[in-house]
């Protein structure tokens, strides 16, 4: 599998009164794909995976599938609260169509040592999939040790790459890669792509962000792999005030953004730790002024 570039995120639509709105993912895969993206990751965090039920988490996986249809390579996220709960969605996840599955250690409750090292070797054993470790910071990740990190890449057969996005995760990029030597293929950035310019100079393969920007996020990509640096950080710091919103706000801002943007009928969340008020939506406004005339795809 060719993990590289931009693998971005699709959140996860609801209709106004809550429920999974089919249609409005099948637009977001589309213009993810319309975008450049190099890759499609869902239901992770960023698509509120934690609020779906074991069947709506499978149907996403199933919807996403289908619409891509193969046009890029498909991440379906696995995390889950046992080896079961992992198994059984990495499988459907395989049924499906994905291209590979990526999970956290068990969520709810947490997990150390050989508990995850046990975990991932089960989800690993259980697909001919590569499997992606997401090192994600609490509550809802469990930060890993790069020695352990590292042990799961040399180990076990199919863990093959990692998403880092703890604190101070650049520098762990750098140790597991010097710890787990040619037994990690590659590693993935988090975070929105913050620390991308920092990820990438440590040898990262590309960044996971979710998908509102995701033309954008691309234009930065590949400006940086073509050697225009300087370009990169120009337009990196055209939505670095859209980066440091979504610090804050997260989900809301990015369902928001991709309203705003024709992609999602509503912006209703399940999860999300806050609701965008009338100063927040005039702030939102002029920051995206800024970034409206990078866009590359309108709708």
């Amino acid at each position: 599998m060719n993990l590289r570039g931009v693998y971005t995120i699709p959140v996860t639509p609801f209709t106004a009164s809550g429920e999974l709105d089919e249609a409005s993912l099948r637009r977001e895969v589309r213009f993810c794909v319309e975008c450049g993206a190099h890759g499609i990751v869902a239901p992770v965090n960023a698509s509120e995976f934690y609020t779906l039920t074991d069947s709506e988490r499978c149907r996403v996986v199933e919807i996403v599938a289908e619409e891509n249809a193969g046009r890029v390579p498909f991440v379906a996220g696995c995390s889950a609260v046992s080896p079961q709960h992992a198994v059984m969605l990495a499988r459907q996840a395989q049924s499906a169509g994905a291209d590979a599955v990526m999970a956290m250690p068990p969520v709810v409750r947490k997990a150390a040592g050989q508990e995850i090292f046990d975990y991932y070797a089960a989800l690993a054993g259980a697909v001919d999939l590569p499997v992606i470790i997401q090192d994600f910071i609490a509550p809802i990740g469990t930060p890993m040790p790069p020695e352990l990190l590292a042990r799961m890449l040399r180990e076990i057969s199919g863990v093959r790459f990692l998403k880092e996005e703890t604190t101070f995760g650049p520098q762990v990029l750098s140790l597991v890669r010097e710890l787990a030597g040619e037994s990690l293929e590659g590693v993935m950035g988090g975070q929105g792509g913050r620390f991308l310019f920092s990820e990438v100079a440590r040898g990262a393969c590309g960044t996971m962000p979710a998908c509102h920007l995701t033309d954008v996020q691309v234009d930065i990509w590949e400006r940086l792999q073509g050697a225009d640096e300087a370009g990169a950080r120009a337009l990196f710091n055209r939505i670095l005030p859209l980066l440091n919103f979504e610090n804050m706000y997260a989900v809301a801002a990015y369902k928001e953004v991709l309203h705003r943007r024709g992609v999602i009928a509503t912006t209703v969340s399940r999860g999300a730790p806050a609701v965008l008020d009338e100063h927040d939506r005039r702030e939102l406004e002029a920051i995206l002024a800024d970034i409206e005339p990078f866009y590359r795809v309108r709708w």
